[in-house]
């Protein structure tokens, strides 16, 4: 046996595998398996979005974080996005770092929030992000990924895990991602990033922090009314914290829904309307329930408490296949954090 026979062969690369145990080992997962992030797969999520390592997509104070786009496009490697998808990503992060969000309000609740991403525009036609049926899931990759880099994002880089600075009592299953595109084809008005002050040809991203998804059913109803009383009611049940902090709103109507509304001729305001009148418990109600605090007097039996400030507090959105179905989300907001973005602009790549 010569020298050189007896030396020993060099160790053999870590298998794509045992990355992924030593992300799990190290807690950078969301309990999924994810992809293991190259210096090749990283750099071409950047290109895409035409960033920067270090250009900062949003700051969070109350965690002093700076979220640089390098640690974006690591997180949505993880996630599974492709690289086409890091537009998307990073504009969602932007949202993230928006005042009137509340991002901190947000990642700590105990409610355990989770964050809608709502795309519009022609990048949705561009990815292939499905706003038909199962739009909220499961999913397509972009919609999947592109939820979950958010999330990863925020454990990874704001750490906002649970046990640590996330608090939810119980969370939620849209947690780990919750990303889907408006149907703006059963749109009968405008779509909601052009009704915000958008053009029709850009592309956006609108956050909305929801505690849970409530669907409602109704295959009887030939007039909007039915179906309006219905979103009232399941956005002001006497369980929920949105309704004691009149928290926004959102509702998402389905091909069938959506179809009775543009039958109607109602307007965007008119619904809007006519939800915000009948969301509201009487004070006796609440009082019963021990929402608030008293003896129940006479006057509480017709005295009313609503669940938003204002009918423009209810943001609607048409998405989902043929059915006879709608979804309503209770916000997460208070006076001074929205729990929801206007349209962030996606940069183009």
């Amino acid at each position: 046996m010569t020298h050189t026979d007896s030396q020993p062969s060099p160790p053999a690369p870590p298998s794509a595998a045992d990355q992924i145990e030593v992300y799990f080992r190290k807690g950078w997962t969301d309990g999924l398996p994810v992809v293991p992030p190259t210096a090749e797969r990283i750099q071409a999520c950047l290109d895409a979005a035409r960033l920067k390592p270090g250009d900062v997509l949003a700051e969070i104070p109350q965690r002093a974080v700076r979220i640089t786009a390098d640690k974006v496009a690591v997180n949505a490697v993880l996630a599974g996005c492709l690289p086409d998808y890091m537009p998307v990503v990073a504009a969602a992060v932007r949202g993230l770092g928006r005042p009137e969000f509340g991002f901190h309000h947000v990642g700590a609740g105990t409610s355990g929030p989770s964050i809608a991403v709502i795309v519009n525009g022609p990048i949705v036609q561009k990815l292939g992000i499905n706003a038909k049926d199962s739009a909220l899931g499961p999913n397509p990759r972009p919609n999947a990924t592109i939820g979950r880099a958010l999330r990863l994002v925020m454990m990874n880089v704001a750490n906002t895990r649970p046990g640590g600075l996330d608090r939810g009592t119980l969370g939620g299953p849209g947690r780990y991602t919750l990303c889907f595109a408006e149907d703006e084809q059963s749109n009968p008005w405008e779509p909601l990033h052009v009704q915000r002050g958008c053009k029709a040809d850009e592309s956006t991203v609108s956050l909305f922090a929801t505690n849970s998804i409530n669907q409602i059913y109704n295959n009887q109803a030939a007039t909007p009314e039915p179906i309006l009383r219905m979103v009232a009611e399941s956005l002001s049940q006497a369980g929920s914290i949105a309704l004691m902090g009149k928290s926004p709103g959102l509702v998402i109507f389905a091909l069938e829904h959506a179809e009775v509304i543009r039958k109607s001729g109602w307007s965007r305001r008119r619904v809007q309307g006519f939800v915000f009148e009948h969301a509201r418990r009487t004070i006796a109600d609440l009082k019963r329930m021990t929402r608030v605090a008293g003896e129940i007097l006479p006057e509480d039996e017709r005295t009313w408490h609503q669940a938003m400030e204002q009918p423009e507090d209810l943001t609607i959105v048409f998405a989902g296949g043929i059915g006879s179905w709608s979804a309503c989300m209770p916000g997460f907001g208070s006076s001074r954090h929205s729990g929801q973005t206007p349209p962030i602009p996606i940069d183009p790549a």
